[in-house]
């Protein structure tokens, strides 16, 4: 099921052509085909749990327990309520008709748009590959997934896997890096998801652009994290580490990329860090198991160059140890870093964490409002009038108060990015909406039909039209009775 070698535009547009026949057949819209490819993902996600956990480990040195908890949990989450509404979500939505098209009723219907391509990242390589599927495949599309070559081993897989579980016919993983991913964007599709960085999504969505191809597309940008006094600070420290380093070691669109605190608050905080960080960790950080390793050496050394600039190496009061030959940083604390800072211009995505201070909690805003708009912004105070006004004005994909990142862990609520970090959103039935059209349909019959719409156009009509477009009842009872308005 999966191309590797000789993968170039003449295969790919053969392997769209397969696809369409197979949409065009119309076996994908079906109620039974779709529970049918949902409950083969859940299958799958259950029986090889263990080859999954290996082949994360490979790819990312990534702990069990994430593993299994963030990709392998949330996945099955999303198949099983998937497989659950899945009637409810596909059933027309009843749509109130108005006094224009009198008599005649209304109903919105979901329709699969077509083929689908889904371009995935390395950091949750299982997860961030088979959630869009899991949407795509609700709403009736046909899907080609192309999962990240950064994750090789779980690259490999899922073309593995996808190929004995799933229907051939309408599911494919198509394997490779720059060039399948080019000859893959030079085909027209139905829409294209697509989850990493700002400088692909832009090669992505250009591509896109040929053939009027809308795209969703999940990006990231620098997740700021508020932190007020006059909270629990044991708790904030445990949760901040929990969403940065507990997160594939800061590898995630939604960790928190930099803390904005005040000067008199920052030294406690940073003491509550690094207390709890060694409660986590060890002393020896680079030594411990349940902390991934940096993705690859190219990522290490963009890292390192973030650490060894000039104006930041001084500020560095926590972590800073490496270990290049096993792609390992320990945590990292730095304070009071300079905004000019190549730190604070682009998104660390790393185990890296500047803190940022300024003189009142309220000049955060400022700072946030600046700049691009992030994936996630977190705020963590007991001040009502602080969230409230996080909450009107702080422009973000989404919000957490007093945690981090958990907000994906909420089916009813939309995962997805604003600007530049992002368009379009999916997770629960936000993915099945992702991968359908709303239809819009109006049913009438053959009573009732008015001449008022019909030529030859009369003052009278047009009184009588222009009522009925405007919803007046009294308009059209004057209309009707050739009365003049008062």
């Amino acid at each position: 099921m999966a191309a590797k070698s000789g993968f170039d535009g003449e295969a790919a547009a053969a392997l769209v052509k397969d696809l369409r026949a197979s949409f065009a057949s119309s076996k994908t819209r079906s109620y039974q085909w779709r529970v049918s490819q949902l409950k083969a993902l859940l299958k799958l996600a259950t029986d090889h749990e263990a080859e999954i956990v290996d082949a994360l480990s490979s790819d990312l040195s990534k702990p069990e327990f994430e593993t299994i908890v963030y990709e392998i949990g949330m996945l099955k989450s999303a198949c099983k309520l998937a497989i659950k509404q899945l009637k409810s979500w596909m059933k027309p939505e009843t749509a109130k008709t108005s006094m224009t098209t009198f008599p005649s009723s209304a109903e919105i219907v979901s329709e699969p748009l077509g083929v689908i391509l889904i371009i995935s990242a390395w950091n949750y390589p299982f997860l961030l590959s088979l959630d869009p599927v899991v949407g795509a495949i609700a709403a009736g599309n046909a899907v080609v997934l192309k999962p990240s070559e950064l994750a090789p081993a779980t690259s490999s897989l899922l073309a593995k896997l996808l190929g004995e579980y799933m229907d051939s016919s309408s599911v494919r993983v198509v394997e490779g890096a720059v060039a399948e991913t080019s000859a893959l964007l030079e085909q027209k599709w139905d829409k294209i998801c697509y989850t990493g960085n700002g400088r692909v999504g832009r090669i992505v969505m250009a591509s896109a652009a040929k053939h009027l191809t809308p795209v969703l597309l999940e990006l990231g940008g620098k997740c700021p994290v508020v932190v007020d006094s006059g909270i629990n600070l044991q708790v904030a420290s445990r949760r901040i580490i929990a969403g940065k380093w507990g997160c594939n070691n800061g590898q995630a669109c939604v960790s928190p990329d930099h803390i904005i605190t005040t000067k008199e608050f920052a030294t406690k905080l940073v003491d509550a860090l690094k207390s709890e960080l060694d409660n986590f960790y060890g002393k020896n950080p680079l030594q411990s198991k349940d902390l991934s390793r940096i993705v690859n050496s190219n990522h290490y050394d963009r890292l390192t160059k973030l650490l060894d600039e000039d104006k930041i190496s001084g500020k560095v009061i926590h972590g800073g140890e490496r270990d290049k030959n096993n792609l390992r940083i320990a945590p990292t604390i730095l304070l009071d870093v300079p905004q000019d800072s190549l730190i604070m211009q682009e998104e660390i995505f790393g185990p890296l964490l500047p803190i940022i201070t300024v003189d009142k909690i309220e000049d955060s805003f400022d700072l946030i409002t600046s700049g691009t708009k992030p994936l996630a912004a977190y705020l963590f105070t007991n001040n009502q009038k602080l969230k409230d006004h996080f909450v009107g004005n702080v422009s973000a994909g989404g919000l957490l108060i007093n945690d981090t990142t958990l907000h994906l862990a909420v089916p009813t609520l939309p995962f997805g990015g604003v600007g530049e970090s992002g368009m379009g959103a999916y997770h629960g039935k936000f993915s099945f909406e992702a991968f359908s059209h709303k239809k819009a349909v109006v049913y009438r019959g053959f009573f009732g039909d008015a001449a008022v719409r019909y030529p030859p156009y009369t003052k009278g009509k047009l009184t009588l039209m222009k009522a009925l477009v405007g919803g007046s009842l009294l308009g059209i009872i004057r209309a009707l009775f050739g009365w003049s308005e008062a």
